[in-house]
């Protein structure tokens, strides 16, 4: 089988997600001496520890045939690589972010100033949408100081919590786009790679699907069994085993995590009582 080139970013938030995903999918990565370059011990796949800022150009050149990497370095740098899955994690936003003493109304106020970023193109593509004239002043790494020494009046940067740019008495007063950690794959891939990545991608949706849901088990008298299985969202129907109680039985689901406590209330009032709920490791359609 075709070994799969993957580039992931070599620290930092992303990276350990990354690698998290990569294990929770069984693969075994191990990278002990700091390498850049390690090779999976149980799946035909090559890990490149790469600067984040250079995968795009990885992908484009066709060094690396896959990526996971945020989706809005994508829109600055790669608007022709493919996005094969949103990967849920490493969410973050692409916003502008003034000094806290700024009278800000609209972006309107911004026109003719100064504004510090590491993301150029997304900056000037979101103010010429809005017909707005910025100076840009292109920099790499501690974009948020930039107003606080007069490098500019503005800025345009990641933000996760807000903690960074409250530390540096900026305010946040507009989202340009809103970010996660994507699966993105090189225009030059293979088509023999493209099979080791179906084989990846499958392993990965198993894994995205178990973080949404969860096992559900309770007992149900029998004669609300009809009424509990129309309340629970389940894959294809509840499974229903007979307890040694008579006339109870225990039943059995999948639910969606961001239902789960509007369906609990509602299985409680329809009769369940001893209801267990349990974390899915993977969940295979």
């Amino acid at each position: 089988m075709n070994t799969l080139k993957i580039a992931i970013q070599k620290s930092g938030r992303l990276h350990d997600e990354s690698i998290q995903i990569l294990k929770d999918c069984g693969i075994s990565v191990y990278n002990g001496n700091d390498q850049l370059k390690v090779t999976a011990s149980n799946f035909p796949l090559e890990v490149y520890y790469l600067r984040n800022s250079d995968i795009p150009q990885y992908l484009i050149d066709g060094v690396v045939d896959i990526a996971i990497v945020g989706d809005n370095l994508l829109v600055e740098k790669g608007q022709n690589i493919q996005i094969a899955e949103k990967l849920g994690f490493s969410k973050c936003k692409v916003s502008v972010a003034v000094p806290k003493n700024f009278n800000y109304n609209s972006i309107q106020d911004l026109n003719g100033l100064r504004v510090a970023t590491s993301y150029p193109k997304t900056v000037v593509d979101y103010f010429s949408s809005k017909g707005i004239s910025v100076d840009i002043h292109q920099i790499s790494g501690s974009v948020e100081i930039a107003p606080n020494i007069g490098l500019s009046d503005a800025i345009v940067d990641i933000v996760s919590s807000g903690s960074t740019l409250f530390k540096n008495g900026l305010k946040e007063v507009e989202v340009i786009l809103k970010s996660e950690a994507v699966l993105a794959v090189s225009p030059q891939i293979t088509e023999e790679a493209k099979q080791v990545v179906a084989k990846l991608q499958f392993r990965i949706q198993s894994v995205l699907r178990s973080r949404k849901s969860k096992y559900i088990l309770m007992n149900v008298p029998n004669d609300k069994i009809s009424e509990i299985s129309k309340i629970l969202p389940v894959l294809k129907s509840p499974t229903v085993m007979p307890l040694a109680e008579e006339g109870w039985s225990s039943v059995h689901s999948v639910i969606d995590e961001d239902k789960f406590w509007e369906v609990i209330d509602q299985l409680k009032e329809a009769g369940a009582e001893g209801i267990l709920v349990c974390p899915i490791e993977k969940m295979v359609l």
